[in-house]
């Protein structure tokens, strides 16, 4: 799954922070029971000590209890706090007010003096209860000691409640901390990144052809990399030079040669006429496919990393020169294009493959010739029109060829769209023939911003 960096970071933000609550909740959870627990048996420890202090004896110096204590609670049917005071032999056997008409089922345990035993259990009602039995042994003004166990018992609802309102509390919270600290973590990784994405914009925007370099201030960690972009843009922009000179030199050296032979073939004292135009035809053919090779090999050098040409103000340059070229034809041209509409790479290359589409459009064409464009999502796309013959579709793919021509009595090398094809081909566009409302033929050139 191809993630990107921001997802990945604020997905690993997030399990880690999750854990962290989590294991944060259980423990605060765990913690507040142990308190609460706590409290509750330090609460029934001094109950059961209140209980021993509210104990009196008879005439007789045995155990008896008062029929109300201190404490209302043990006073009050059903409050939840009870108290239970009775001898291993059952021989004395007492319960507070609060706990008349109650089976507590704490059972009959047998406690030792001055042992404590705490226990969970389930009343005789069904509920829920905590139990804190003491032994104490006493001794009557006879000399007899006798066992008995007071017991504390609280019904556990309350505390229950307490817990799970805590609990829920917690769960409120610790979820609204989360949801926070997701969106704060969310903020900061967005702040945090933006550099990476102010880099991919400024690459964009080079490869669109609307910048030559990263220009933007980048944190530490980025200059190396911003750096070495640059370091790499300008080295290819100086190789695309150097190639590009190359090829002018090369063109240079061949034509001059080939137009050499040429004019010594069209001399007529060179010798036999026939073998004259048998030279004449094969330098010809030499200088097309000089011409064409040179041309290929420049549309493979070409680079994405050219700044935006303006289209409106290089066609109509183009149109003006043909309109002198083929001023006999009295061609009506027209230019329907945005104002903006920019070419995403060399001037010389539009130049080159508008000159040789609006060339064949003024060649073909009767009357009308139109050019129009538009900036689609994605690129830009190119109409040249002409309201000639228009081409056959099951010419349309062998036009594209070199050394096919559309009109075989008109003159050229034959290799004017096969160039153009191989400049749009190195932009990663394509060139479709169709056909025009002008009656002629639609060439469209489709050309990526990227």
């Amino acid at each position: 799954m191809n993630l990107s960096i921001h997802i990945r970071l604020l997905l690993a933000a997030s399990l880690v922070l999750t854990a962290f609550l989590g294991l944060t909740g259980v423990a605060l959870d765990k913690a507040f029971r142990s308190s609460a627990e706590k409290a509750l048996r330090e609460s029934l420890q001094a109950s059961v000590y209140a209980l021993l202090a509210a104990a009196g004896e008879d005439d007789q110096g045995r155990l008896t209890m008062p029929e109300i204590l201190s404490d209302p609670r043990f006073n009050l049917p059903d409050s939840g706090f009870y108290a239970e005071v009775h001898s291993p032999d059952i021989s004395f056997d007492w319960r507070s007010a609060s706990a008349v008409g109650r089976h507590l089922n704490i059972g009959e345990p047998s406690v030792e003096p001055g042992e404590r035993r705490f226990s969970q259990v389930r009343s005789g009602n069904g509920g829920e209860v905590v139990a804190l039995s003491f032994g104490v042994s006493w001794e009557d003004f006879d000399g007899v000691e006798t066992q008995y166990v007071l017991s504390v018992v609280e019904d556990m609802q309350p505390h229950q409640v307490q817990i799970t309102t805590f609990r829920n509390t917690l769960f409120y919270w610790l979820g609204g901390a989360a949801l926070v600290l997701l969106l704060a973590q969310g903020g900061v990784l967005r702040w945090g990144l933006f550099p990476l994405r102010k880099v991919s914009d400024e690459l964009s925007d080079i490869e669109s052809g609307g910048s030559d370099q990263l220009k933007g201030v980048y944190p530490q960690e980025l200059t190396g990399l911003t750096d070495n972009i640059n370091s790499l843009i300008r080295q290819a922009q100086s190789r695309q030079q150097r190639y590009r000179d190359s090829l002018g030199d090369l063109a240079h050296s061949l034509k001059t040669p080939l137009a050499i032979l040429q004019g010594m073939a069209e001399l007529p004292e060179t010798g036999d006429r026939n073998e004259s135009r048998q030279l004449a035809e094969q330098v010809d053919r030499m200088n097309q496919i000089v011409s064409h090779q040179l041309q290929r090999a420049a549309a493979s050098g070409r680079s994405t990393l050219a700044l935006s040409t303006p289209v409106e103000a290089a066609v109509e340059r183009i149109a003006i020169t043909l309109s002198k070229v083929y001023l006999e034809k009295g061609i009506r041209w027209e230019l329907d294009l945005p104002d903006d509409l920019g070419f995403p790479g060399d001037e010389g290359d539009l130049m080159e493959f508008m000159g040789n589409l609006m060339d064949n459009a003024w060649k073909y064409g009767s009357q009308r010739v139109r050019i129009s464009g538009l900036a689609t999502g994605d690129g830009i796309e190119l109409h040249v029109e002409d309201d000639g013959a228009g081409i056959p579709q099951a010419q349309a793919e062998s036009v594209l060829q070199r050394g096919r021509r559309m009109d075989e009595q008109q003159p050229g090398q034959g290799i004017g769209l096969a160039v153009v094809s191989d400049i749009i081909s190195a932009y990663g566009g394509e060139l479709i023939v169709g056909k025009s409302v002008l009656g002629g033929a639609d060439l469209v050139a489709l050309i990526p911003n990227h």
